[in-house]
């Protein structure tokens, strides 16, 4: 009998921490089944689908208000490319080549950081810094029939996007606050590889550097090896000058050099399921399983 009562009090006290509504931080995103759900954070996320339902030209994006605390399980325009799985607690992620943004050929179903969830104005620096980690998994992507020489499409996972902020905007007189990616987690044929942006010309100073211009900057890359299609963690520290990526806790490489030094834009994370290739038949899906973001 008493060990019937202490099972009835287990459930009670259970039940009594569940997380609901805005009483779970941001910052804790932790895999925890609520209704046969997987309990991720989107309160400071936006959504970039690869499709344009509303025919406005661009691709359909949904807003932290709209997605978070479950809502976008309620919204028929993203269940075909962000959906749970109930039976590994995941967020998947779908995509296939339709609509892409303005500064890219590719479609993507991904994740972009809000740290104010209602501007896109807001974002960080690497001397403000900031750290990203996630446990994820490509589960699959098509065949490269293409002379690429890969075999299968690339899907970029993870990301640090540039941006020019709103102060060297006005201070400039910019027209558009594009700026390149400086740093894109790709899964190459089942090999986790990292590519970070660096100056062609180390000298390189001034007004040269808000350039998005191949000639201006380019990639360098390191190889962490093959995850296949198995489940993997990375986890990204971004500060002045540096860049530490970790794969699977012991994997470790330091990006640390003049261009990170020079980096003259403000940044923001980006996480999900980035097709690389405009084949039509083309489509990949990955899933999500720990998403942690903190500055």
């Amino acid at each position: 009998m008493k060990s019937v009562i202490f099972i009835a009090l287990a459930f009670i006290t259970l039940g009594s921490c569940s997380r609901t509504g805005n009483t779970v931080p941001d910052e804790i995103i932790d895999p925890v089944v609520v209704n046969g759900f997987a309990d991720l954070s989107l309160s400071n996320w936006k959504v970039t689908l690869p499709v344009d339902a509303n025919n406005d030209g661009s691709p359909d994006e949904y807003a932290a208000a709209q997605i978070q605390n479950g809502g976008y399980r309620n919204i028929p325009a993203i269940k075909p490319f962000m959906y749970d799985d109930t039976s590994d607690q995941s967020l998947v992620f779908y995509a296939y080549p339709s609509t892409s943004t303005s500064n890219s050929d590719y479609s993507r179903t991904e994740l972009r950081e809000m740290m104010n969830p209602t501007s896109t104005k807001t974002n960080w620096t690497l001397s403000k810094g900031g750290t990203i980690q996630g446990k994820l998994k490509v589960v699959s992507t098509t065949p490269d029939t293409s002379s690429s020489g890969n075999s299968f499409h690339r899907v970029i996972v993870m990301q640090i996007h540039g941006i020019i902020s709103q102060a060297d905007m006005t201070k400039y007189g910019f027209s558009s606050n594009a700026a390149p990616p400086l740093l894109k987690m790709f899964w190459i044929d089942g090999r986790l590889k990292a590519y970070k942006k660096t100056l062609v010309t180390n000298s390189t100073a001034g007004m040269d550097l808000y350039s998005s211009s191949s000639a201006i900057w380019t990639d360098i890359s390191y190889d962490f090896g093959k995850v296949g299609y198995d489940p993997f963690e990375i986890k990204i520290v971004a500060s002045t000058g540096k860049l530490e990526v970790t794969v699977n806790g012991n994997n470790t490489h330091v990006f640390q050099d003049v261009s990170l030094a020079k980096w003259p834009f403000e940044n923001y994370f980006k996480a999900g399921n980035y097709l690389i290739t405009t084949d039509p038949a083309a489509k990949s899906t990955v899933k999500y399983y720990k998403l942690n973001v903190t500055h």
